[in-house]
């Protein structure tokens, strides 16, 4: 069996987004969005979502760009840990 389906080693999901909140102590607000396809009328759809990211470091700022990763439960609404800072806001 050669022909074995290529999945990611890490099933995790991975997402890239924008912080736009870090009102919260180690917790930052990241809006991610996606472009959809609308069924019935064709037209192309953004929809957006809000994750909480944990933050260990406080080290976010409002702007930035980052890389976040799913993870266990941290908190009620936290389900998501942070990867990387691709861009810092100036």
């Amino acid at each position: 069996m050669t022909d074995k389906k290529e999945t990611r080693p890490n099933k995790r999901k991975v997402r890239e987004g924008m912080v736009v909140s870090v009102a919260m102590d180690k917790t930052a607000v990241v809006e991610t969005s996606d472009r959809v396809r609308h069924p019935r009328y064709n037209k192309i759809v953004r929809r957006k979502s809000r994750l909480y990211v944990h933050d260990q470091n406080n080290e976010l700022r409002e702007g930035d760009r980052v890389r976040i990763q799913e993870t266990r439960p941290l908190s009620k609404l936290k389900r998501w840990r942070l990867v990387e800072v691709t861009e810092k806001v100036r």
